[in-house]
């Protein structure tokens, strides 16, 4: 399992095997997707796409779907790509009832933004703006220029998660990596993250 080839292969096994699962346990309903794009390591523009619906059980289940290289972030290239995407894994856009983005002109724009193209082909695909961006956005600039600033407005637990959340920002994450507070923000999460979890974690 050390050669490149024989890992790659079958993390792209794995990758159809979940994909499969997913749409299967969608089976045919209504979805909503969640997008965004972002320049990956290398400053190439990369979009990914998130699966949200709501399964036989009546939980919100939100699936990551893929992750695409895009040319340009124009609009029109990333409907494109959505497109692409959802037909590949044989999804129909008429059942389409939802699309969230972050406040970006390219998608969230009232004539030419994603929002509004995808919606002259899907009606009932609703735009919901996706605020968590913006708050965290928000947290991660707070924790850099005012850090004892937490301290004052927030009590110990909420100040960690804060920070914990700032440290996985992935627009600066060499100058944000902070192990211990990745560590500190594991903890919180019990359910999540077992004592042999962070052990292995702290290595």
């Amino acid at each position: 399992m050390i050669c490149s080839t024989i890992q790659k292969e079958i993390v792209d096994a794995c990758t159809k095997e979940t994909i499969k699962a997913i749409i299967k346990d969608l089976d045919g309903d209504y979805f909503g997707i969640l997008v965004d794009e972002s320049k990956d390591i290398s400053h190439k523009e990369q979009m990914t796409l998130v699966l949200r619906y709501v399964n036989k059980n009546g939980e919100l289940i939100e699936s990551f779907l893929g992750i695409v290289h895009v040319g340009d972030t124009s609009a029109r290239s990333l409907q494109k790509v959505i497109y692409s995407l959802l037909l590949d894994h044989s999804l129909c856009l008429s059942r389409l009832r939802g699309q969230g983005y972050d406040g970006a002109s390219n998608m969230q724009g009232e004539k030419n933004g994603l929002k509004s193209l995808i919606l002259q082909d899907a009606p009932s695909a609703y735009y919901i703006h996706c605020f968590a961006h913006q708050l965290q956005l928000t947290l991660v600039a707070l924790s850099k220029k005012h850090p004892n600033e937490l301290n004052n407005r927030f009590d110990v637990v909420t100040s960690d998660l804060l920070l914990g959340m700032a440290s996985l920002n992935l627009v600066d994450s060499f100058a944000n990596f902070s192990k211990s507070r990745i560590m500190k923000l594991a903890e919180y999460y019990k359910s999540e993250f077992g004592d042999n979890e962070l052990r292995d974690l702290s290595y």
